[in-house]
């Protein structure tokens, strides 16, 4: 039965209706905090995000962000895709970042990609996570010489053996017992 009629449905045109399936991957946004709104805490989603309002706290988006022209936030946001076109004070990072004209941000930024428009603002560090350049360099090792063969018409050298604890050992001359004679500082 429809609200807005007088006319009810019999349960043949109901069962003639076809099924309206359930999108499994929404396209859009999941979750909207619109302008004139404000938001404190933690924000967790598998969903995508859009921020039009005032946050201040923690996102941890698993989809995509996208933060507004009119938007002020004060967080770290850490998505797949994050798009600014507003304010953002705190650290960002992501997959791809896109920083548009209006958008502005005080923190530093780590991604794979990052494009940024023309009047666009960062206060902020830059790291790229899957560049070459940002890569540790291998250590460079020492050439090694190859060893030197010993053959029978060479003399080969030998170190004195150490003596054991009993055995006697050559004297060694005190030093206490240099005449004071020959040191010639002493005038």
């Amino acid at each position: 039965m429809s609200f807005f009629t007088n006319r009810r449905q019999s349960d043949s045109e109901v069962d003639k209706q076809p099924a309206k399936p359930i999108p499994q991957h929404p396209v859009g946004f999941e979750t909207v905090l619109g302008a004139g709104s404000a938001m404190e805490g933690t924000l967790t989603t598998k969903g995508n995000v859009r921020l039009d309002g005032d946050f201040t706290g923690t996102l941890d988006i698993k989809g995509n962000v996208l933060v507004g022209e009119t938007a002020k936030i004060t967080a770290n946001i850490d998505a797949r895709n994050i798009s600014i076109a507003g304010a953002v004070r705190g650290n960002v990072t992501g997959n791809k970042v896109q920083l548009l004209r209006t958008g502005r941000i005080w923190g530093d930024i780590t991604a794979n990609a990052l494009t940024t428009e023309e009047g666009a603002f960062i206060d902020g560090k830059i790291t790229m996570k899957s560049h070459e350049a940002n890569r540790p360099a291998e250590p460079e090792l020492a050439p090694v010489e190859a060893p030197q063969i010993v053959t029978d018409s060479e003399p080969v050298l030998y170190a004195a053996p150490v003596p054991k604890n009993d055995e006697p050992t050559a004297a060694v001359p005190d030093i206490t017992d240099v005449d004071e004679a020959d040191d010639d500082t002493s005038e």
